[in-house]
């Protein structure tokens, strides 16, 4: 077991209908990116002005099973060290299941010792388990549901859920 941020989840949908959404980060992710996100060796970015910077390659796109997006440069204006994200890895897998396709989202190198963990938890998962499931679900994701604007709420909350957790 590993201390990787995870989530996973199963939709009624095909393993194709799942990776195509993945693929189209545009439609789930809020920021500007830049580049393609659905070829393997593309280097592509995502930003949201004065919060957060990644450049990303995709180093694995297997259609239909895995991606993985390697952070090649990253800034994180509310870190003290800002280049955390780089070298890790963001990395999807979609597995057919009885009851349609489960999704295994993995932020390899986000571990609870990372200043952006509570942050970045709480950001990724209203990315994966709301915009992206979403947009998996019923072809509409809700890529600005947690972007620009929202850095405070995401800082209150992952506070909050770190003291429920020691309570």
């Amino acid at each position: 077991m590993t201390d990787d941020l995870n989530y996973t989840f199963t939709v009624a949908k095909s393993p194709y209908e799942a990776f195509s959404a993945i693929s189209d980060a545009r439609a789930w992710w809020s920021g500007n990116i830049e580049g393609r996100t659905d070829e393997l060796g593309a280097e592509w970015s995502y930003e949201v002005p004065d919060i957060h910077f990644s450049a990303f390659r995709i180093t694995e796109l297997v259609p239909d099973r895995s991606v993985a997006w390697l952070v090649t440069k990253s800034r994180l204006t509310f870190t003290e060290d800002q280049e955390e994200w780089t070298g890790t890895t963001v990395r999807f897998e979609v597995l057919p299941t009885a009851d349609g396709t489960q999704v295994r989202f993995t932020h390899e190198g986000l571990v609870p010792q990372v200043e952006c963990f509570g942050v970045c938890r709480v950001a990724w998962s209203e990315y994966i388990l709301g915009s992206l499931k979403d947009l998996i679900e019923s072809s509409a994701g809700r890529p600005d549901s947690f972007g620009s604007g929202k850095l405070e709420e995401a800082q209150q909350r992952a506070q909050q859920e770190s003291g429920s957790a020691i309570a």
